[in-house]
């Protein structure tokens, strides 16, 4: 398995701009993506952002599509979401996760960090 760890998250007004780190570390030579997710509060999990370990092909949601951009270092096993021109809809809990490939389902999951966008 692998561990995930995220920062970054806070409380920002609108428009503004917040970058969230996750630092993996163990089993992370076997990795296939990393990507992000959120989840408000009554609302489901949802996909947000996910790059490849291999390649670095990047793929988002289009609620985020030309705000929010993911990025890697994979010498410090660290995936990144910048994310800008904040919405009070972006308000939710972020996680990271890291899958082996063949889906999420199979991924290990951080803790979350908390993002809140005051209006």
């Amino acid at each position: 398995h692998v561990q995930l760890v995220e920062s970054g998250g806070g409380l920002v007004q609108a428009g503004a701009s917040l970058r969230l780190s996750c630092a993996a570390s163990g089993r992370t030579f076997s990795r296939d993506a990393m990507g992000w997710f959120r989840q408000a509060p009554g609302k489901e999990r949802e996909f947000v952002a996910a790059i490849r370990c291999i390649g670095g092909s990047t793929y988002d949601a289009v609620s985020v599509k030309g705000r929010f951009t993911i990025s890697r270092d994979n010498a410090k096993n660290t995936v990144y979401l910048q994310m800008n021109s904040l919405k009070p809809e972006d308000t939710a809990v972020y996680y990271c996760a890291d899958t082996p490939g063949g889906g999420w389902g199979s991924a290990d999951w951080g803790q979350g960090t908390q993002v809140t966008v005051s209006s």
